[in-house]
């Protein structure tokens, strides 16, 4: 199964969404959740467990065997705060932080000022939550080559039937002359929060198969 970012969620014959992020247990190297960011509403993200995907291809995109209702109800992933310099987003002993922004201050929501803010120490992040010891990989996750370099960015993984990854999709190049370069999981040294790093050298890479990307 390939998991691609950005594509469509589909749910009871409907886009409800677009696949955002994936949260990976770094150690056994399993996607264990989808973020899906909703199309409609308010565009809340929930996590959606693994065992919800329909494991075959899908041309209109990722198809859910939940329903709607069932998609509302699972946790949302979003959380915002205001924090200090040396202050982490959370300390709580179910849940990490994966990906985070760091907002200009004042933030202001679609409800108005957040919140007061004092302009000297604090800052307002937005940050996501995911399962203790796992982490979150999205589309903008860089790739690491083994001796410093920067290679691209993630684009998707390739699942087997027990939603192991085999290989992870990494889009590189420039807007007019990306290309995609499917790695195996095997030349994946590490993966972090919005970071993959390879064993694997640029030169390495760089004489991997690759092929010509077409967005429009």
């Amino acid at each position: 199964m390939r998991l691609e970012l950005d594509k469509p969620v589909m749910c009871e014959e409907q886009e409800v969404g677009m696949l955002a992020d994936l949260v990976v247990d770094p150690v056994a190297k399993r996607v264990t959740h989808l973020v899906v960011k909703q199309k409609h509403g308010r565009g809340e993200s929930h996590l959606v467990p693994i065992e919800l995907v329909e494991a075959t291809e899908q041309v209109g995109g990722i198809v859910l065997t939940c329903s709607r209702a069932e998609l509302d109800a699972l946790p949302p992933v979003e959380e915002f705060s205001y924090l200090r310099l040396d202050q982490v987003a959370t300390d709580d002993p179910n849940w990490d932080v994966g990906v985070s922004d760091v907002l200009a201050l004042p933030y202001y929501d679609s409800t108005g000022l957040a919140g007061p803010v004092d302009a000297v120490g604090d800052m307002g992040v937005v940050y996501d939550r995911v399962p203790k010891g796992e982490v979150e990989v999205r589309r903008s996750s860089r790739v690491m080559s083994a001796d410093g370099h920067y290679l691209g960015d993630v684009d998707g993984f390739l699942l087997d039937e027990d939603d192991h990854i085999t290989h992870f999709v990494l889009e590189r190049g420039h807007l007019w002359g990306r290309r995609e370069v499917t790695v195996p999981i095997g030349a994946v040294d590490s993966v972090e929060s919005d970071v993959v790093t390879l064993e694997l050298s640029k030169d390495e890479v760089g004489d991997l198969p690759s092929h010509k990307v077409h967005r429009w």
